[in-house]
């Protein structure tokens, strides 16, 4: 079923947003609602927004929770802040794979409003001013005119919610179609791994020794290859050993039928890659 985004600055008013359509939901639409919180975590968040890492695994965390929920019955909310334009994009994806609507909730609240409130909470709740000022500064704002932030709805801070709109957005659109790269596939050879990693790797030492007599802007031709490598600039063994990786991880989770396909589908990667 549906997952509606919560998005805005800290202290924007998202959770008080998020417990109003909770309810509506619940008691108006007669929905179940799950909700994914990251208050629900036991973190500490001044220090978690402190350091990059802890902070890219909260986004994991929250989005394998989303993932683990979303079915064919509930109601998903997720409240957190959201602010990264590239997150909101995976969680996009995770829709489209599982085939359910969605929707954005942009709480757009003055920063000078949101932090009076950051400094009317307790204190272990509050946001340190440095990680508050971090936070506004790297917030990237919601565009209607990109697909994973549409439908959107900007609240302000003594706006109403507009509740039926929000549900005939999740409940009467069409989730957005899955395209081939979320679409999953089943293996159909017993050897398909072997046949990936075998191939990738020929298809690696091929491409360097091509590269020997290439210059940026040709064409090279691959062995077992009907698609050419666009060559923009050389590619150094580091950065096709790492591109071999994350074509094998995705293979993996999206294995083609036909195991002859490998070869040009890598190299249709790689020429994405260097665009």
């Amino acid at each position: 079923m549906p997952l509606v985004l919560l998005c805005g600055l800290p202290c924007s008013g998202k959770s008080h947003r998020a417990a109003e359509l909770g309810r509506y939901l619940r008691e108006e639409a007669g929905k179940k609602v799950v909700e994914v919180a990251e208050q629900s975590l036991e973190m500490e968040r001044n220090l978690v927004y402190a350091d990059s890492h802890k902070e890219k695994e909260l986004r994991g965390v929250l989005k394998a929770e989303v993932e683990r929920k979303i079915n064919k019955e509930d109601v998903v909310i997720m409240d957190s802040l959201n602010y990264i334009k590239g997150y909101r994009y995976e969680l996009f994806c995770l829709i489209k794979h599982t085939q359910t609507p969605h929707c954005l909730i942009h709480c757009e609240t003055a920063v000078d409003v949101c932090s009076s409130w950051n400094r009317s909470r307790e204190p272990e709740q509050q946001y340190s001013q440095e990680i508050f000022d971090e936070l506004v500064m790297r917030f990237e704002a919601p565009d209607a005119r990109n697909r994973w932030d549409s439908p959107l709805f900007t609240i302000q801070k003594d706006d109403t919610l507009p509740f039926q709109a929000i549900n005939d957005a999740i409940f009467h659109r069409k989730a957005p179609p899955p395209n081939q790269s979320t679409l999953n596939q089943p293996l159909s050879s017993t050897n398909f791994l072997y046949e990936l990693d075998r191939v990738t790797q020929e298809m690696l030492m091929a491409i360097l020794n091509a590269q020997k007599t290439s210059v940026p802007g040709d064409q090279i031709t691959v062995p077992g290859t009907k698609v050419k490598i666009e060559l923009t600039r050389i590619l150094h063994m580091a950065e096709l050993r790492k591109l071999r990786r994350q074509f094998i991880s995705y293979t993996k989770m999206h294995p083609t039928e036909n195991i002859g396909e490998i070869s040009n589908m890598f190299v249709q990667y790689i020429n994405r890659s260097l665009h």
